[in-house]
């Protein structure tokens, strides 16, 4: 029989179930507190209000500065040349956020089908060893191949590191032709230039986005890798005005 069916095991059961219930209410209390950050120190701490982050609007994008212009015989475009809009693309190959946001400008160019285009341009941070080199490698990768081979280089890259060597074979470049441009030097200055641009337009980082309207001429900031969905609200508003 258990002990709490008797008279007797009952009353000292009863005082073990009044510590016992005090007990848990503490761990109750402290478990709480931790959950929501606060401290369970002086007594039970009020469980917070949370707010989901999802369910605050992001801030309107700026207004870029002074865009260049998007050029088809120098710039490196995805999509249709004479699409509605361009979301410029100031990227660093070795930006963890840019390999992030890489498919994210993919399926802009997919979902908008011939609407919205992606113009893919320089903007290689300092502190970053191999993105200079990168870019450099992408233009020579470009003067070999063209439009076609620039675009494969800088998925290769995004996807499988810095041998720039492999990546040129991968796509069937002259390897001899690329190695020479390469050492030459001769597209620094142009990556420079880019990011100059870049800098004039307001871009401080990146991925720095502008979406952009070549007939109007105004374009706006969307900095970083942000979801899809923060793009497409910009660009619909755009496509209406």
């Amino acid at each position: 029989m258990a002990a709490s069916d008797t008279p007797s095991a009952w009353s000292t059961g009863n005082q073990w179930f009044a510590v016992t219930l005090g007990l848990l209410g503490l761990m109750i209390g402290y478990s709480a507190a931790s959950f929501q950050g606060g401290s369970a120190v002086g007594g039970i701490a009020p469980l917070a209000q949370v707010v989901p982050s999802d369910s605050l609007p992001p801030p309107p994008p700026p207004p870029a500065g002074d865009v260049p212009p998007v050029d088809p015989k120098i710039d490196h475009i995805q999509g249709d040349g004479n699409a509605d809009l361009f979301v410029i693309e100031y990227s660093d190959f070795e930006c963890p956020f840019c390999q992030r946001h890489h498919p994210t400008m993919q399926q802009l160019v997919k979902d908008y089908d011939g609407k919205v285009a992606w113009v893919y341009r320089h903007f290689p941070l300092g502190f970053h060893q191999n993105a200079e080199p990168a870019a450099i490698a992408s233009e020579c990768a470009n003067e070999l191949g063209g439009n076609d081979a620039f675009w494969q280089f800088a998925d290769l890259v995004f996807e499988k590191g810095f041998d720039f060597a492999a990546h040129a074979k991968e796509i069937g470049l002259n390897e001899a032709k690329f190695k020479s441009c390469i050492d030459s030097g001769k597209f620094k200055q142009f990556v420079q230039d880019q990011m100059n641009g870049g800098s004039q337009a307001g871009v401080d980082g990146t991925p720095g986005n502008i979406v952009y309207n070549p007939k109007t001429k105004k374009g706006e900031i969307v900095s970083g890798a942000q979801p899809v969905q923060n793009f497409k609200t910009v660009i619909d508003r755009m496509l209406k005005e």
